[in-house]
């Protein structure tokens, strides 16, 4: 029997999708009419994926819906879609196009499949988007009060200063919350904040952006944040490695903890001694830091242990 796999190309009034093999289409509207539609196409047929796109708001009932349902999704990024299209020919590109253009990305590249409890993910995602916001409107509001003069102004500020500081250990609380209320999160959390040098907000920031740490090996974990170096190579000529890709939001909330690790975690600041003696500039040194605890928290994951220093 092959195995079944669905492109489902999302918008806001629509859904289209395609099956393979057999080229099947269908095309639902985004509701809850359309998802029933969709289950009644599936059926009991074994389906290996649907694979789809992230479409901001658009995507999360369609995905909410089939997580509970129990079927197998797969969400992948729209670059790499792309570049795969690009790849086999596809330039054309309508919802139809790029329905079968995501089966077939599926069925030949067997992208990784979400977790069952990716909707509960999607409050936490939504918590934490709504944190960063406010970090921001907070720097934003320093910065514009260091070039305030009018008394008034000023006040305005400080008001909306204090506002922000209000909302933000508001949003953190209903963090905090929700982890505490999950039996498996909880535990997860106590391991990452045994780590020194992970704060709970960085714990909150890797439970959240990257759910997958635990089941990921070393260069996968690496490669996922952004902090695997990539070799440039071509003959005889060899370039500088550099980071690139993966997910910058775990990338920047590893640099301050990173800092913290190299003057209180024994381990990550011998290893931080021994590249900057083997002649590392100070930024390439930290990145290797931010790797090694993001490699260090995946291995702990995995063995469901928290951290313990070394033996001497």
């Amino acid at each position: 029997m092959h195995e079944i796999t669905i492109g489902a190309d999302i918008s806001k009034d629509h859904i289209d999708l395609h099956r393979l093999p057999g080229g099947e289409r269908l095309r639902i509207t985004n509701d809850r009419k359309g998802f029933a539609a969709i289950l009644r196409w599936i059926g009991d047929m074994p389906v290996e994926r649907i694979v789809y796109e992230p479409t901001g708001a658009y995507h999360k009932a369609f995905e909410r819906v089939m997580l509970t349902h129990g079927l197998p999704l797969s969400k992948v990024n729209p670059r790499q879609a792309r570049r795969f299209a690009d790849a086999i020919g596809t330039l054309a590109k309508t919802d139809r196009v790029d329905a079968e253009m995501l089966a077939r990305f599926g069925l030949l590249l067997s992208p990784r499949l979400l977790h069952p409890n990716t909707a509960s993910f999607g409050e936490l995602k939504e918590l934490h988007a709504a944190r960063l916001a406010l970090v921001k409107d907070r720097t934003a509001a320093k910065n514009r009060g260091k070039n305030i003069n009018q008394p008034l102004l000023k006040r305005q500020n400080l008001a909306r200063l204090k506002q922000i500081e209000t909302q933000l250990a508001q949003v953190e609380q209903a963090i905090a919350a929700r982890i505490a209320g999950d039996e498996s999160l909880r535990a997860r959390f106590d391991i990452l904040v045994s780590i020194p040098g992970l704060s709970k907000i960085t714990a909150f920031t890797l439970l959240i952006e990257m759910p997958e740490l635990g089941e990921l090996d070393e260069k996968a974990a690496g490669k996922l944040s952004g902090l695997a170096p990539v070799d440039r190579q071509s003959g005889r000529w060899t370039g500088r490695a550099f980071i690139a890709g993966g997910r910058a939001i775990v990338r920047q909330a590893l640099y301050m903890p990173a800092l913290v690790a190299i003057r209180f975690n024994p381990d990550l600041k011998a290893k931080y001694d021994e590249l900057k003696k083997a002649g590392k500039a100070s930024k390439v040194a930290i990145t290797a830091i931010m790797r090694k605890l993001v490699v260090l928290a995946n291995a702990l994951l995995r063995k469901q242990q928290k951290w313990t220093p070394k033996s001497a």
